[in-house]
């Protein structure tokens, strides 16, 4: 099976209306940013999000929130995004919270196909309303849901043509765990090589959890928050 696809735009000819989306990426760290352009200029609208955050305001999946094609939000950490506090606020934008380790763990549980499972974080909490609980050893703790998406969308540094992909450092965040958890991933990579040229040891995500590929272009990188010291 050909999994390459020569652009972004071509990968995601079949994403339609109201598809649920999981979108790699840290701040703007391991953003796949043409997939998230193409995506904009696509105009496909009514989705829900999955994302440990919503970008800023106007990069990374802000892009998306700017141009009201998003929905719904599933994420964790919101804080820098003035327009999704708006929606949000505003009553425009559905938003589900979530703790980061749990967010992982539900992102996780749904690629390993294990349907929920029960953690002590947000027992007492507004995340444990309306969920089930039970204790265990005297332990409270809350039942979470797994999460899957129609599509996965995965930034990474190195793939090959079977979809075996490398991620860099920090850019690895959510990716392999988001790769097993669509239904059809697609990743964007910075280096795209042949079979057998990727040392097998250092391969973070086996091809078979990867549909689609293509190597990205004009990678920005863009930092969330620049800090800076003085020189001694």
């Amino acid at each position: 099976m050909n999994k390459v696809y020569d652009t972004a735009t071509d990968a995601i000819f079949d994403l339609e209306e109201g598809a649920t989306v999981l979108s790699s990426g840290f701040g703007l760290c391991g953003n796949p940013e043409n997939l998230i352009t193409a995506l904009n200029d696509k105009g496909t609208g009514g989705l829900t999000i999955i994302s440990n955050n919503a970008g800023v305001t106007n990069d990374g999946l802000g892009v998306l929130l700017q141009s009201r094609q998003v929905k719904k939000m599933v994420s964790s950490y919101v804080g820098e995004n003035k327009e999704f506090e708006r929606q949000f606020l505003g009553g425009e934008l559905e938003v589900e919270l979530n703790p980061q380790g749990t967010l992982a763990e539900r992102i996780r549980a749904g690629g390993a196909g294990i349907p929920a499972f029960y953690t002590p974080t947000g027992y007492g909490t507004l995340v444990s309303e309306g969920k089930e609980t039970r204790d265990f050893e005297g332990r409270p703790c809350v039942l979470e849901t797994a999460l899957t998406g129609d599509f996965a969308f995965v930034k990474a540094w190195k793939g090959d043509t079977w979809g075996n992909l490398v991620f860099r450092k920090t850019a690895r965040n959510f990716g392999p765990i988001m790769a097993a958890a669509g239904k059809i991933t697609i990743a964007e990579v910075e280096e795209l090589v042949q079979p057998g040229e990727l040392d097998p040891d250092e391969i973070h995500t086996p091809g078979i959890y990867v549909q689609r590929i293509f190597q990205g272009q004009g990678h920005r990188k863009p930092i969330e928050q620049r800090t800076t010291r003085p020189r001694p």
